[in-house]
């Protein structure tokens, strides 16, 4: 059997399951996953491997209006994947196709690549309803192939697998069979530092986070030593991030060290140090020094 490989980008609005999609596919947690929107903000791939089949799934920012350079740099992210992929999984929820999402679709149709509709969450409505649904997004020209799911569950899966068989050209193995991401150690370990402030923090405060790992090569008493600076535009939100007593910023710190520890698979030393950097989302030089590329947010 001819082994089949490619590129293939997740698009959709925000909160609509790309990265739990991406995760499940991978087996690891590589991208962080909230219920808050704009938890993405970087093009992240996993990297999914079987005998005669390579994906690698690119996570892209969900698609919404930009307000600032950070903004800027997320939509772009997300819409400059559609040129250089072999197909685009368009995700959406189980409800009928609204302005965001038809946005999104009359970009998709402007593209040369195939596209797939991925109906994402359907585990949470009945079954009946799922139907009609199909048989309306049936109606977009531009979808080869209407694909139900639910990413927290696996349900579908197999299906979306046997269809990405059918549709990536032959193509070598990219990637040994453990690799999961092309994404370096630290940015996961800052991303899931990142998830845990989208956690446990209001819905002000996690948008104007930025976290940048500052040193994870170094060895006191066998555990990895991990230095993180947390990365805020005003003092009010430094004073919520680190809480009463730094009571925030401890179980921060907590919860993100054993995702670390799990992650690296080795004991973890976790150092965090919140820092007020006055509208840094709208700093291109401060963007390009935290690992955002200046070209996307000009």
């Amino acid at each position: 059997m001819a082994h089949k490989s490619g590129f293939v980008a997740l698009v959709g609005r925000p909160n609509v399951g790309k990265s739990t999609l991406m995760n499940y596919l991978i087996g690891e947690q590589i991208a962080i996953t909230s219920n808050k929107p704009q938890t993405t903000r970087n093009r992240i791939s996993g990297i999914y491997t079987e005998k005669d089949l390579q994906a690698i799934f690119v996570d892209t920012p969900g698609v919404f209006k930009p307000h600032s350079k950070l903004d800027q740099y997320m939509g772009k992210a997300s819409l400059n994947n559609l040129t250089d992929v072999d197909l685009i999984l368009f995700m959406v929820e189980p409800e009928s196709l609204g302005q965001g999402d038809q946005y999104i679709y009359d970009q998709l149709k402007e593209s040369k690549t195939p596209v797939f509709l991925v109906i994402n969450k359907v585990d949470q409505i009945h079954p009946d309803k799922l139907l009609p649904l199909i048989d309306e997004y049936s109606k977009l020209d531009a979808i080869k192939e209407i694909i139900p799911i639910s990413a927290r569950k696996g349900l579908g899966i197999p299906e979306l697998i046997k269809a990405l068989k059918k549709y990536l050209p032959e193509g070598p193995q990219y990637y040994d069979n453990d690799q999961m991401t092309d994404r370096p150690e630290y940015f996961i370990v800052g991303e899931l530092i990142r998830e845990q402030i989208l956690h446990l923090t209001g819905q002000e405060v996690p948008h104007a986070t930025a976290v940048f790992v500052e040193q994870m090569n170094e060895y006191k008493q066998g555990k990895l030593q991990v230095i993180a600076n947390i990365y805020v535009e005003r003092p009010g939100q430094k004073g919520i991030i680190v809480g009463k007593g730094a009571s925030k910023l401890k179980q921060i710190g907590i919860n993100s060290r054993k995702k670390i520890e799990a992650l690296l698979g080795e004991k973890v030393n976790l150092k965090l140090w919140v820092k007020v950097q006055k509208d840094w989302r709208e700093d291109a030089n401060f963007l390009k020094q935290i690992g955002y590329d200046p070209k996307d947010v000009s």
